[in-house]
């Protein structure tokens, strides 16, 4: 919802400050329609990984879904990079054709515990 609001915010304030300039006017209406779809993809489908004791569900293209199979999956890791004094951490799914990756903000919660737990729901 805070994405929605901003959008609105943001092409708001775009048509009201924009003082005949289009460029400006046209930057702030594509931005905020850049937010409104980032929202509309966490409203369709706002679980992006799920496990059971079958395999994994991942979200795949903008709000579909793709099912794994546990022996489909070669493993389990989590990335971690520094890139201009920030740092990051990816949890990644590799499904031997298909890498799957995901963010802290895509499994709100940190990587880590989302790979350990994927770990002890997977059979064998």
């Amino acid at each position: 919802m805070v994405k929605l609001v901003g959008a609105a915010a943001l092409a708001g304030l775009g048509l009201i400050l924009h003082e005949g300039d289009r460029v400006q006017l046209a930057l702030a209406l594509v931005t905020a329609a850049g937010l409104a779809a980032w929202a509309l993809r966490d409203l369709l489908a706002p679980v992006r990984l799920a496990a059971d004791l079958d395999g994994v569900t991942v979200v795949h293209g903008f709000a579909g879904r793709r099912r794994l199979p546990w022996a489909s999956v070669e493993a389990i890791t989590v990335q971690r990079r520094t890139r201009f004094g920030l740092a990051a951490e990816t949890l990644e799914i590799d499904a031997g054709e298909s890498l799957h990756l995901f963010g802290r903000y895509d499994l709100d919660a940190p990587p880590d515990e989302v790979a350990e737990t994927l770990r002890a729901a997977r059979p064998g």
